[in-house]
């Protein structure tokens, strides 16, 4: 039985099977799944995955982003990128979260840095006169 491979979003994942070439620029809503050949930009708001048999000549911007395959190009994600044992990424990385199994290669430099939090809520003069009670009140010891 298969079951159906569509997003919350009625999205239809993308599927670039092995002993396909493509070239070009490839922007995807949805997750992307190379096997194939790929050379040009990828931008992808899912998960991106080269599998083992992938090869992206590229720089890819994904939600997230799994090497299994070879990527020559610069990766870029608010989210983790994995390479995997039989992965090998030659380029630059920008990511929030970074794994290297054994056996993965990263020839390239690495920039890391967590995903961007929320700013503070501006104080309102409610919240700043509480603040001022709760502040002033002695600790009962």
């Amino acid at each position: 039985m298969l079951k159906d491979r569509k997003n919350a979003a009625g999205l239809t994942d993308t599927l670039i099977g092995q002993g396909s070439s493509i070239e070009g620029k490839l922007e995807c809503k949805s997750n992307l799944r190379l096997e194939g050949k790929f050379s040009g930009e990828i931008e992808c708001l899912g998960q991106v995955v080269i599998g083992e048999t992938g090869e992206a000549r590229s720089n890819i911007q994904g939600g997230e982003v799994v090497v299994a395959g070879k990527v020559v190009g610069d990766i870029s994600t608010r989210g983790k990128l994995t390479i995997t044992g039989n992965g090998q990424v030659d380029g630059n990385v920008d990511v929030a979260k970074l794994i290297i199994l054994e056996g993965g290669q990263l020839n390239g430099s690495s920039k890391m840095e967590p995903a961007a939090a929320a700013p503070a809520p501006a104080p309102t003069p409610a919240n700043a006169k509480e603040k001022r009670k709760k502040s002033a009140q002695p600790e009962a010891g």
